[in-house]
């Protein structure tokens, strides 16, 4: 699988005598482009809807951009997925620059820890969670402290010299 893109999709029922103006329905899909992401689409609103693509038609297809991907942010994510054993709800969270980038580490922490495959996972609602407060997940909050520091215990000091007299410390 290449990397997702976030689209937005709108699609309606086609008009008919009956209903001259049907309504739109609007999704954000993330895929790799925009024939998944349409496909996407037909898919869950068959299921919701019972709309076929046969009966229906894609007003329009953006792709949507993350508006600061420099900052880092911290996203809650609630997914649907079927398992071997059944469907399961589940809620995670996940530290990154965008929206894309945290379901992408979704994707791959599903395909890690519970064997799910892209198919099989149906994302519900991807949140920024823009307080501290709202973070619920202890291995994010663990990265909120104002005094995070990483050591870097294995440092090599840089040398002017060509030989040395004796073999470097790197272990403070």
């Amino acid at each position: 699988m290449g990397r997702l893109n976030e689209y937005q999709v709108i699609g309606r029922h086609l008009p008919t005598e009956k209903e001259p103006e049907p309504k739109l329905f609007r999704m954000r899909i993330f895929a790799p482009n925009t024939v998944v992401a349409k496909s996407r689409f037909w898919y869950f609103l068959a299921k919701l809807r019972r709309i076929k693509k046969v009966n229906g038609e894609i007003v329009s297809i953006n792709q949507i951009h993350e508006k600061r991907p420099t900052k880092v942010k911290n996203f809650g994510i609630w997914i649907r997925y079927d398992s071997r054993s059944g469907t399961h709800n589940m809620y995670k969270e996940y530290r990154e620059l965008s929206r894309v980038a945290a379901v992408e580490a979704l994707y791959q922490d599903m395909a890690a820890r519970h064997r799910s495959r892209f198919r099989s996972i149906h994302i519900l609602k991807v949140v920024e969670l823009e307080k501290t407060e709202d973070v619920k997940r202890q291995y994010i909050k663990q990265l909120l402290s104002k005094d995070l520091a990483f050591p870097l215990p294995h440092r090599v000091q840089k040398s002017t010299k060509v030989f040395a007299a004796h073999r470097p410390s790197t272990f403070y």
